[in-house]
């Protein structure tokens, strides 16, 4: 399984921008793993805000963040990132970057396997 290690979490005021980062390690290939964003509120279920899912290329956001965040991956380096900007206070939660597998053809697959630690983005009104 990846190690995932997440950055760039803080406090902001609503309508500022945040970028997080995950670097991953301990795979063989970078090309091996699909690496996803998630959020966790206390006393909520767990929520997906992008993941590259599927096929290569295509990323899937959250209704609630679309047109705000963006995500991207760079196999080469192992690395994933969540630019947020127009943050609401809603987006208060902490962030998890995940990791599951991904095959020969480029296609994501199987359940979110590996997690980081989190980080705390917090978003004052």
């Amino acid at each position: 399984q990846a190690q995932l290690a997440e950055s760039g979490g803080g406090s902001v005021q609503a309508g500022g921008s945040l970028r997080l980062s995950c670097a991953a390690s301990g795979v063989e290939r970078y090309t091996s793993i699909c690496m996803g964003w998630f959020r966790q509120v206390p006393g909520k279920e767990r929520e997906k805000v992008a993941s590259q899912d599927t096929a290569l290329g295509y990323i899937s956001y959250a209704d609630s963040v679309k047109g705000r965040f963006t995500f991207s991956q760079d196999n080469a380096k192992g690395t994933a990132s969540l630019q947020m900007n127009s943050l609401k206070p809603e987006d208060t939660a902490m962030y998890y970057c995940a990791a599951r597998p991904r095959n020969v053809y480029g296609v994501c697959y199987g359940n979110y396997e590996s997690w980081g630690q989190g980080t705390q983005v917090t978003v004052s009104s």
